[in-house]
Order: structure tokens, then sequence, then C-alpha cells
């Protein structure tokens, strides 16, 4: 009797729970629910071309976080609500309609890239929206509906696998058959219309007043013993490991972004949680202080790789945005740093400004990389003197390789993220068929790569261990960057370069190239060699090593595995990974 009412009692609360939801944000969970069954719809009905399905299932997906935005925006207003609201509904939804036929028109690397920026400041924007004229308690609220959206992960997980372990049961015990796509679609109804419901019901009202015995306890230990503490570690860590660079001066130039951006960001949002109880903790209070100040110059080196990365690839949208999110966190470390009164609502705010900003106007990822990769095609054009009055001429019989590639690499980089129209000097009407009669050499189509070319070629050495008694020097590529290991002869400066994209190394010394190995064509002869399949293929550590030297020095590669694709085409080989050790003696 005791469980029945108990049980009984969950369910009036729940139901109670959703209908104060629903009665507060009726338009979102009506487009939340909206999605979920176009979501059944496109299951159901399986079109072979179902773009346009995913594109209004996207339009309904973004009114969500829309339609939170205008309300609680209205919830700010105490007169003239009703007709207010209508309104601003019915703007919205021409926005929507506005959205989905101009700038939704297709599936694109645009489009969507554009859409996640749009979607991420709406929600920000509902998020700071309530808090926009003050200052007061914003961090508390924030973190009222954090912890709320937690919550609803959780039940929400126990929901989908209780409704899963009834499912389950029904078919395995009753002999009562469940389809997959049963699972599925009470997946869809917990993540969009139970969840939302759950989440929304718990947002906090308007001047809805908090006390700082509501800070989250969990929270505090999270945040002051565990996180910020393994943060401090972590900054030791980066901060020796720059050391290590510019004693060296090896400097790694794919891996640093990631090492240092989303510990800035992770440190951002930290800083943020804790602004409540900095007068209250000596430890929040220190790491307020210190920590922006400190990680300002592990920022510094982080643009710098990236501005090595962009001075020799040129500027693509991933590399703008990690820029500009680096430009971000460094302002909000500045801005910790130097701002007495701070008011923390300028977080969330400046981050939705900046990404409407990189995707749209002059200023915005797509005009800056195309402007970027044009000047970097027409620098190979006028190198290789195939630029004469504002025309494309043929290529010369000396073009290197190399340019040839990159060229077609530009090319496709517009023809795949953009349109061939954007490509300065170009004909208006050239596709990628007329390559050869424009440019004088065939198309190089980097995607041309069948998977029953694809190899993988590992060693059988039982032990990484490398004979360096003859050589002066040993380097290691890890994550497509070589590091600098041992150093005999303390007089050579050697410096090595590597190409991943194009598996090209590059040993200078003082300045001076001493050699150039272009490892595709080594990757090659052990293809034609041995005719690898798809699954893993061993080799001996002999086949796996390759010696070259000149009259200025020896070289030895000892590969540990390469994996790569064969252009099924012309039988070129393109190397995708290799990890290496390379020893170098100088004569």
């Amino acid at each position: 009797m005791k469980l029945t009412k108990a049980f009984t009692n969950a369910i009036n609360n729940m139901l109670l729970v959703l209908s104060r939801s629903l009665q507060r944000f009726p338009v979102t969970i009506l487009c939340s629910t909206a999605v979920a069954v176009m979501l059944i719809l496109i299951s159901e009905l399986q079109p072979t071309h179902s773009e346009t399905l995913y594109r209004i299932t996207m339009i309904l997906a973004l009114g969500i976080p829309l339609s939170l935005c205008i309300k609680v925006f209205l919830e700010r207003r105490d007169k003239g609500k009703t007709a207010i609201l209508i309104g601003l509904y019915a703007a919205g939804g021409l926005m929507l309609i506005l959205y989905y036929f101009f700038l939704l028109d297709k599936l694109s690397m645009v489009s969507i890239t554009r859409y996640i920026a749009v979607s991420l400041a709406l929600y920000l924007g509902f998020l700071f929206i309530p808090y926009l004229p003050k200052k007061e308690q914003f961090e508390m609220y924030i973190i009222k509906v954090c912890s709320g959206f937690l919550i609803t992960v959780i039940y929400s997980a126990v929901l989908y696998l209780g409704l899963a372990a009834i499912l389950l049961a029904m078919d395995q015990l009753l002999g009562i058959q469940i389809t997959e796509k049963a699972y599925f679609y009470t997946g869809l109804f917990v993540a969009f219309i139970f969840a939302p419901s759950y989440f929304l019901a718990d947002i906090p009202l308007p001047n809805q007043q908090f006390q700082q015995e509501n800070y989250s306890k969990i929270l505090r230990v999270l945040l002051l013993y565990i996180v910020m503490p393994l943060l401090t570690a972590y900054t030791t860590i980066l901060y020796i490991y720059f050391i290590k660079i510019i004693v060296l001066w090896q400097w790694p130039v794919g891996l640093v972004s990631h090492l240092v951006l989303w510990y800035a960001v992770i440190v951002a949002a930290v800083l943020f949680l804790i602004t409540p109880i900095k007068d209250e903790d000596k430890w929040a209070n220190r790491f307020i202080k210190w920590m922006p100040k400190i990680i300002l110059p592990i920022l510094i080196m982080m643009f710098i790789s990236m501005g090595i990365r962009i001075n020799a690839y040129g500027v693509t949208e991933n590399r703008y945005f990690v820029v500009v999110l680096g430009l971000w966190v460094s302002g909000m470390m500045l801005y910790f740093s130097f701002i007495k009164k701070r008011m923390n609502i300028v977080i969330p705010f400046t981050l939705a400004l900046i990404a409407l900003i990189s995707v749209f106007g002059p200023l915005s990822s797509y005009s800056i990389s195309t402007r970027s990769q044009n000047n970097r095609l027409q620098a190979i054009l006028i190198r290789n003197d195939m630029l004469q009055q504002g025309k494309i001429q043929a290529a010369p019989a000396d073009i290197s390789g190399n340019d040839k590639n990159e060229i077609s690499r530009k090319l496709d980089y517009f023809s795949q993220n953009h349109t061939l129209q954007q490509v300065e000097y170009l004909p208006h009407d050239f596709k990628m068929d007329d390559m050869e009669k424009v440019f004088g050499f065939p198309y190089e189509n980097p995607r041309a790569q069948s998977p029953d070319g694809f190899f993988y070629l590992t060693s059988r050495q039982s032990e990484r261990t490398v004979d360096i008694r003859e050589f002066d020097y040993l380097f290691a590529n890890m994550f497509d960057t070589m590091y600098l290991y041992n150093e005999k002869s303390a007089g050579n400066t050697i410096d090595v370069d590597y190409d991943y994209q194009l598996s090209i190394v590059e040993i200078n010394h003082q300045g001076t190239p001493l050699y150039e190995k272009d490892l595709n064509l080594f990757a090659k002869e052990l293809f034609d060699k041995h005719k690898p399949t798809a699954g893993e293929n061993s080799l001996s550590p002999e086949e796996m090593t390759l010696v070259e030297e000149n009259n200025q020095l020896k070289v030895k590669f000892v590969f540990l595995h390469m994996m790569g694709n064969e252009n099924t085409s012309t039988g070129d080989i393109k190397l995708e990974n290799a990890e290496f050790y390379l020893l170098i003696k100088i004569k």
C-alpha cells in the first residue's frame, strides 16, 4: 500500500513539474516535441533525399533557444506581456523561415558551422538575458541552471534505462516483439520531451533571490579540492613543457593549441563559478587573483604556435575558430587580472557576440579563410610565372610536385567548403575537369582514395630501442611533430621540419637546406613490394628502415608504423600517419 502511494505521489509530482514547464515555456516544448516527431518521421520514411527533412528539423531545433530567449526577455517586463509575446513569437517564427530559405538552403560546411554558432549564441543569450541590466547574483543563477541541467541528465538517463529494461523484458519474457526502433523512439521521447520539460520547470523565476547557502556543497568540494588542484598541476606541467621548447628551440606547431586552448577555457569557467565564494575562501581568492596572470604567457606561446602554422598553410575555418576562441579566453584572463569591480555577465555575452561575428560579415571565418587561401594560391601562381595580366597560364615544365599538389588542395578547399567561383583568376565557368586545360597538369584529388587502397604497416621490432652510436642527433615524430631527444655534437644546430600533410621531411643546418625526403615515395616502395591488405601487416625492422646519405649528412629513418591510402586512379601513395625515429650524422 505504501509502495503504491509513493509511486502515485511520484507520478503526480512528475506531472506537476511537466505542467508547470508547459505553462511557462509552451512554444519551447512545442518546438522540442516537433523535433522528436520529425526525427521519427525521417526514421520511418527513410527517404532517399532527406536533406529537406533534416533542414526542417534543424530549424525546429533552432526554435528551442530562440523561443527561450524571447520568453526570458519578456519575463523582465511587468506590463503588456501578451501582446508583445505574440508579436515577438511571430517575429521569431518569421526569422526561422527566412533562416531556412537563405542561410540553410543546403547542408554544407558553411551552413552547418554557422548554424552551430547561431545556436550557441542563442543558448548563451538564454543564460544572460534575464540578468543583462544588472550584475548581482548572476553567478548563482548560472550555477542553479547548470545544476538543474546535470540533474536532468541523470534523471533522463535513469528513465531511459528503466524504459529500455521494460521493453527488453516485454520482448524476452512476454514474447511481445520489440523492434530496435522502439528503443530509438523511447530515447527521442526522453531527450526531447521529458528532459526539456523537466529542466525548464526548475528555471529560476525573474527577480528570484539566492542566498550564499544555496551554493552547492558538492560543487564547492569539486572545484576547490579536485578541479583547481588539477589545473594548478597542469599549469606547472605546461610551464615545464614550454621551458623545454625554449631551451631546445624545437617548436611543436600541431599539438600546442589543443594542450592550451581547452585548458584555458576550463580555467575561465572555474574562475566564473568560484566568484561567489572568493570572499569566504582564501584558496578561491588566491586562484582568482593569480591564475589569470599565470596563464597569459602560456596563451602567448599558443598564439606563436598557431602563427607558425598559419604562416605555413594559411588560414582555414578551423584555425580561425581556434585563434578567435584563444583571443576571447585571453581577453577574459586580462579581464580577471585587471578589472576589480567585475560583472561576470560579460563572459557569456562576449562569447555569444564573438560566435556571431565569426560566421557573419567581413570578419567572419569564411571571409578571412577564403581571402587567405586565395592569397596563398596567388603566391604559388606568381612564383611559377603562371599569372599573366590577371589570367592563369599553364604551369612550366619544371613546376615542383609540391606546388602542383598545393594548387590542387587549394581548389579542393574551395570546391568542398565554398565555391570555385570564389577563387580569384579562375574562368567563370571553371570545373575540376578543366584543370589540365587551365593549369597544364591534372587535378590531384586528395579524396580519390578507395577504401580498398588503405594499408597499415607496422614493424615487428619487439622493443622500441634504436642504436644511435654513430649518429649525432635523434629526432622522434610524435603527433606529426618532430622532437629532439639527443644531441652529441653541441656545436651543430640542426632544424628538422615535418610537413604532415605532404609527408615531407626537411633538414636544415643553421638555415641552410641539407636534405629533403618525400616519405610517400618510401611508403610506395613498401606498398608495391608487399601489396598490403586493409588489415595490419607486420614487416621486419630492416624493411621498415630507410638509410640515405649525401655529401653533407647521413640519415636513418626507423619506422614503427605507417598507414595511408593508394590512389587507385594514379597508383600514388598518400601517407596519413607515420611514427618514426630520425637519426642524423653530420659529415
